[in-house]
């Protein structure tokens, strides 16, 4: 009885398992020519995508997560995904230009999203950006809400005026990335003060900056600076993002898999200058953890010993390491200040001679992760073409060498036929005419036998 029990209930998952497979696929339509049509009266998000994209399959499930999502939510976005190698022209069409690309349809604009591939950040990226530019906030309680809901987000406080046409053009641009609100004065917490109205305010982490004209230069760049929380957990694709904003980041590069003093330790040191030193550094840094130093070797072209401090100039490839030891967060402040004031010299950069060297270390660092990590596709990929080399220029030397041999052999049995026809005529001119004595016949040398023989 409880082996059909159990034969029952892996028959029950079984199918429950097909029929969310099929369900997703279904909630996901693949789009074709038509949709270039189709689309104008709807918003979509659409993956765009090519067959042989290993990057494409890994996405596939998430963007399957994503079309349920969305439905399950009543979201009037559409989700779909199109085979952009088999429609080309309408990819194109599109400013698609390498796979995955993930494109917001909306209307005649179309939204790259440059965000991490994770479902959740998807959803919020198509929400943002279906919905209106500049959202109201009619309420103390629905800015409260949004307070609660996000980690970044803009306000604008006023009435019309040019700073608030600066501003609808800066989220035009800027809409991918962040929120953008609209609210009066007397919607603003009390514990916002206001020197001046008209003004723009940005709320993260747990406090507000106000933006400055005269400290902080034009808004669209001033919007892009303070995108970002000050605290970040880093990773590959956030530190290209922050090359954006032309601040320095402080990296504490830990393991976090390893529970030691020493790791805990230089993310606490790096958490307690970004909280208390907020107002000092926030215009030229900010601050996190990276998990692994695989990324940063690259950068640095280096093994860089775990855990340790970098700071990154991610706009311009250099960098700066520790030059002290660190103890606490006073000791990361001096270094910090170091860097400020120019007494710590960079290193990297982006020089000619610096890309060849990058090139040059990935290179090598993919040619020994491939022998470390398969040692036979190692000696297949690599030992193939070079055995291919050798045997082509082998073969070369070879025919050159054997061409000489036979040309030089030529001519030297060209030599030896001349040389029998002069001795063919020596002796028909010594042969007796009638009445002279017989001279006995001159033995030829045995060689010159050989070669008649020959």
């Amino acid at each position: 009885m409880a082996a059909l029990s159990s034969a029952a209930a892996l028959r029950l998952c079984a199918t429950v398992i097909l029929l969310d497979m099929v369900f997703s696929k279904s909630v996901v339509p693949d789009l074709d020519d038509s949709f270039k049509e189709s689309r104008k009266d709807d918003i979509w998000l659409v993956d765009f995508y090519a067959p042989w994209c290993g990057h494409c399959k890994k996405l596939e499930p998430i963007w399957n997560e994503v079309g349920i999502e969305m439905k399950n939510m009543g979201s009037p976005v559409k989700v779909g995904k199109m085979d952009a190698t088999s429609y080309a022209s309408l990819a194109a069409e599109f400013g698609v230009r390498g796979y995955p690309t993930i494109k917001l349809l909306k209307g005649d604009l179309a939204y790259n999203y440059r965000g991490p591939r994770t479902k959740d950040d998807i959803i919020d990226f198509a929400h943002r950006v279906s919905g209106a530019l500049i959202r109201p906030l009619p309420s103390k309680q629905m800015f409260e809400h949004v307070q609660r809901r996000h980690r970044v987000f803009f306000v604008y406080v006023g009435g019309e005026s040019p700073l608030k046409e600066k501003y609808v053009d800066a989220a035009s641009e800027l809409i991918v990335y962040s929120y953008f609100f609209a609210a009066s004065e007397d919607v603003v917490p009390e514990s916002v003060v206001l020197r001046e109205v008209p003004a723009v305010l940005v709320f993260k982490d747990d406090t507000y900056f106000i933006y400055d004209e005269f400290e902080d230069g034009d808004l669209e760049s001033w919007i892009t600076r303070e995108r970002f929380q000050n605290y970040l957990t880093v990773d590959g694709f956030l530190l290209y993002e922050l090359g954006d904003t032309g601040k320095l980041v402080v990296i504490a590069v830990i393991d976090e898999k390893n529970t030691s003093i020493e790791h805990t330790r230089l993310k606490s040191i790096i958490q307690e200058v970004a909280q208390d030193y907020r107002a000092h550094f926030r215009r030229d840094f900010h601050f996190g953890h990276m998990d692994g130093n695989e990324y940063i070797n690259s950068l640095l072209m280096d093994e860089l010993t775990v855990p340790t401090v970098v700071v990154l100039n991610t706009s311009n490839q250099q960098y700066f390491l520790l030059d002290r030891q660190i103890k606490n967060a006073k000791d990361m402040v001096r270094f910090i200040d170091s860097i400020l004031n120019g007494t710590v010299e960079a290193q990297g950069g982006d020089s000619i001679l610096q890309r060849l060297k990058r090139i040059m270390f990935d290179a090598k660092t993919t040619v020994v992760s491939i022998f470390k990590s398969s040692p036979l596709m190692g000696c297949f990929l690599f030992g193939l073409p070079l055995g291919v080399i050798s045997i082509m220029c082998y073969g070369i030397y070879s025919a050159d060498t054997d061409g000489g041999y036979i040309e030089e052999q030529y001519e030297i049995s060209k030599s030896e036929m001349e040389s029998q026809d002069l001795m063919e005529e020596s002796r028909e001119q010594q042969e007796p005419s009638d009445g002279e004595s017989v001279v006995p016949p001159m033995h030829e040398p045995k060689d010159a036998l050989e070669k008649k023989k020959d």
